[in-house]
Parts: C-alpha cells; sequence; structure tokens
C-alpha cells in the first residue's frame, strides 16, 4: 500500500504545483494581410485551455452485450479568451483572418488550407526562473509545450457594450477548429 503521509505528498508536489495563470499562448505567423504581433497577442490572450484527449469507443454488440472498442481520436474546439486594446489591434487581425478565408461580400476567400491554417504554441511555465533550458514570459522557465497543428478560427464572440459596465475591460474570444494536437519539445 502506498505511503500517504504529508511528507509523501510534499516530496511528489515538485515546484509546488503546476499553476493556471503561467501560461503563455505563441501564434507566430499570421495569415493574410492585417499587422499582427505576435508578442501583444501573447500578452493580451487572458485565457486558453490546455487540449482534452478524446477517443471515441466503438459499441460491438456480442451475444446480448455490448463489447466496447478503441474508436477514432478526436479533438475538441479550441477557445481562448482576449483583452481588448482601443486600437482593438487582435480583434482587428482575427476579423482579417476569418475575412482571408471567407470575404463578407461573396463568400469567395482561400481555398489552400497551406493558406489559411496555422501553428500555434500553448507553453505551461514554471514559477522559477532558469538559466539553463527554454525560456519565456518573462524569464520563467517552459515546464510543458503543446503544438496544436494547423488551426483556423470559426467564432469571434461578440463584445458586449453597456452604460452599466465603467469598470472592466472589454475582452472576447476566438473559437478555433484543431486538426490535431500533440505535446512538443520545440522551442519558440
Amino acid at each position: 500500500m502506498a505511503e500517504s503521509t504529508i511528507s509523501k505528498f510534499k516530496s511528489v508536489m515538485k515546484g509546488g504545483g503546476a499553476r493556471p495563470n503561467l501560461f503563455e499562448v505563441v501564434l507566430t505567423d499570421f495569415p493574410g494581410e492585417a499587422e499582427f504581433d505576435a508578442d501583444e497577442f501573447s500578452i493580451l490572450c487572458k485565457a486558453a485551455a490546455l487540449p482534452a484527449s478524446n477517443v471515441a469507443s466503438i459499441d460491438v454488440p456480442f451475444r446480448g452485450r455490448i463489447f466496447k472498442v478503441a474508436g477514432d481520436r478526436t479533438f475538441d474546439t479550441w477557445t481562448v479568451t482576449v483583452i481588448n486594446d482601443e486600437d482593438f489591434k487582435i480583434r482587428k487581425a482575427m476579423e482579417s483572418w476569418m475575412q482571408f478565408i471567407a470575404q463578407y461580400e461573396d463568400g469567395s476567400g482561400a481555398v489552400d488550407p497551406n493558406d489559411y491554417m496555422r501553428d500555434v504554441y500553448v507553453k505551461q511555465l514554471k514559477r522559477t526562473a532558469s538559466d539553463i533550458g527554454a525560456t519565456s514570459g518573462g524569464g520563467l522557465e517552459t515546464a510543458h509545450t503543446y503544438k496544436f497543428y494547423s488551426v483556423f478560427p470559426t467564432n469571434i464572440s461578440q463584445i458586449d457594450l453597456s452604460y452599466d459596465s465603467s469598470d472592466t475591460i472589454e475582452e472576447f474570444t476566438v473559437e478555433f477548429q484543431v486538426q490535431y494536437w500533440e505535446p512538443s519539445n520545440e522551442e519558440v
């Protein structure tokens, strides 16, 4: 039986535990002609998610019982929340990306997936800085990185406007379709 003490817990809780507020989203290459600053996006990206892992099961009936076998892997829609600045720089860039994919006026747009899909990285950061290894986010060391392959936006949320909202900053979400993701050792 495994030892269940505070001392044992403390010995396996390396670094004090991963913190959900220590992350960075990296989108370095941007399609279309929008003005886009990757550093500003990383800073203004207020919320994101590490990916869920889904392998569906297939039910196979056999003599009155259901036998479950592994099915295909699926990848959920991925959503980020962005703080809006007064220049609307990131929102304009995301709108431009969607315009590049499908024009407002006639529905034409980019047809080659290589033209409108991009790779994105989500980095979970450690609380400690290091002189060795990958660093990011003001010198914080990267604990783990995921690479999302061939993403593109499919929804930019509305921004609610109200006279009642006097002490908040606007934010919006962007939903991306993801072809697939995997843990990554790339330095970005």
